[in-house]
C-alpha cells in the first residue's frame, strides 16, 4: 500500500502544476544540440507525443540562449525549462525569452548579486526556479566536511541554496537531489522532505542506458513514490529521451499512481507454451503504441494462467496450440488462429475504445 503523499506547496510550470496534490508529472530533457533549432523542436514534438509534460533544454552559451528564444516561439504550448550553469546572464536571457522555469545551482552562477538579478527576473515573470543538487557537483567545502557526496552533504547544499533564495523573498522553488547511487538518492530525498515543503523533482542521475538504467531508475523512484515522496519525475537514461518518458509512465502505472496508454500483460512462456508469445506481444504493443487511453491487453501462452489473465484484461488472447481465444471484458468473443491474433486483437481494442468513447 502506498503511503499518503507528503504535503508540498503547489507551483506552476507553464500549464502544469507541481506539488500540492497535483498529479505527478513526467519530464524529460532534449539531447540535441540546442543551437540546432529544427532538430531540437523535432525532439520536443516526439517527447510531447510520448506524453512528456515538461521539457528541459540545456543552455550552455549565448548562441543556445538565442536558439531557445526561437524554440520558445515555435513551441508556445509546451512548458519549457532552461537548464543553466555557471553563467547568470544565460539565465536572464532564458527568462526574457519566455522560459517557464529555470534550473540553476545558485552556488555556481557567480555570487549573491548575480543570484539576486536572476531571482528578480524570475519574480517579474512569475516563474519558478529549480534548485538542482547533484552528488557529482558538490562544493569543495562540503566534500571536505563530509569526505564524499553523502545524503547529508547534498541536503546541506540544497538548504543553503534555499536560504539564499528565501532571503530574497523568493519561494517559487522546486528541489532535486540526485545521485547515480540509488541508496544515496533515496536517503537525500527522505531527509529533505522532513525539512521543507517545496515540491520535489525525483530522479536517479546518470542511471546509465538499457536494462541497467531502467532498473536503477525504477527501483529508486518507486521506493520514494511508495513513501509519498515526489511531485514530478525525470528518468535519466543514456539514449533516446522518448524512452525516459515511457519508463516514467511505466513506473507510475505500476504503482497505480497514473495510467497512460496500453499495458501489455504477457506471460514469460515455458515448456507448455505452443504459440510465439514474444512476437505477438511485441507486434501488438507496436500497433497500439499511439493509444493514450489506459487499458490492459493480455497475451497469454497456455491454459494454466492464460484464460484467467485474458478474462480480467480489457482485451485478451489466451493461446493454445497454434490458436487461441479472444476475450473482451471477460466475455469470449471467438477463437482465432495464431496468425490472425495480432490483427484481431487490434480490431477488438479499437471496438472497445469506440464503445467507451462519449457519443
Amino acid at each position: 500500500m502506498l503511503m499518503e503523499r507528503e504535503k508540498t506547496r503547489r507551483i506552476k510550470v507553464g500549464k502544469i502544476e507541481i506539488g500540492g496534490g497535483a498529479p505527478i508529472s513526467v519530464q524529460s530533457m532534449t539531447k540535441t544540440d540546442t543551437r540546432n533549432v529544427e532538430k531540437t523542436i523535432s525532439q520536443i514534438k516526439e517527447l510531447v507525443t510520448a506524453g512528456c509534460e515538461i521539457v528541459r533544454i540545456a543552455i550552455p552559451d549565448e548562441e543556445a540562449a538565442s536558439a531557445f528564444s526561437k524554440i520558445r516561439r515555435k513551441m508556445a504550448d509546451v512548458p519549457l525549462v532552461a537548464d543553466i550553469h555557471f553563467n547568470y546572464r544565460l539565465a536572464l536571457l532564458a527568462i526574457e525569452a519566455g522560459a517557464d522555469k529555470i534550473r540553476i545551482n545558485p552556488g555556481n552562477i557567480g555570487g549573491e548579486e548575480r543570484v539576486r538579478e536572476v531571482v528578480k527576473a524570475a519574480k517579474e515573470r512569475g516563474i519558478p526556479i529549480r534548485i538542482g543538487v547533484n552528488a557529482g557537483s558538490l562544493s569543495r567545502e562540503l566534500l571536505r566536511k563530509y569526505g564524499h557526496p553523502t545524503p547529508e552533504a547534498m541536503v546541506e547544499s540544497a538548504l543553503s541554496h534555499i536560504r539564499m533564495l528565501e532571503d530574497l523573498d523568493f519561494r517559487d522553488i522546486i528541489i532535486s537531489l540526485k545521485s547515480s547511487d540509488v541508496e544515496t538518492t533515496i536517503r537525500a530525498y527522505q531527509l529533505i522532505s522532513e525539512q521543507v515543503d517545496y515540491p520535489l523533482h525525483l530522479g536517479i542521475t546518470e542511471a546509465g542506458g538499457g536494462l541497467r538504467g531502467v532498473v536503477k531508475s525504477a527501483v529508486g523512484l518507486s521506493l520514494l513514490l511508495a513513501q509519498g515522496i515526489g511531485d514530478t519525475i525525470r528518468v535519466s537514461l543514456t539514449g533516446d529521451p522518448v524512452d525516459e518518458v515511457r519508463v516514467g509512465y511505466y513506473i507510475l502505472s505500476s504503482l497505480g499512481i497514473r495510467k497512460r496508454g496500453v499495458e501489455i500483460i504477457s506471460c514469460p512462456t515455458c515448456g507448455r507454451c505452443e504459440i510465439n508469445v514474444a512476437k505477438l506481444a511485441t507486434e501488438v504493443e507496436k500497433r497500439l503504441s499511439h493509444i493514450t487511453f489506459p487499458l490492459k491487453v493480455a497475451i497469454m501462452g497456455c491454459v494454466v494462467n492464460g484464460p484467467g489473465e485474458a478474462r480480467e484484461a480489457d482485451v485478451g488472447f489466451a493461446g493454445g496450440k497454434g490458436e487461441g481465444i479472444i476475450f473482451r471484458r471477460g466475455e469470449i468473443i471467438r477463437k482465432v488462429k495464431e496468425k490472425e491474433a495480432v490483427e484481431t486483437l487490434v480490431k477488438e481494442v479499437e471496438k472497445f475504445l469506440k464503445g467507451i468513447s462519449p457519443s
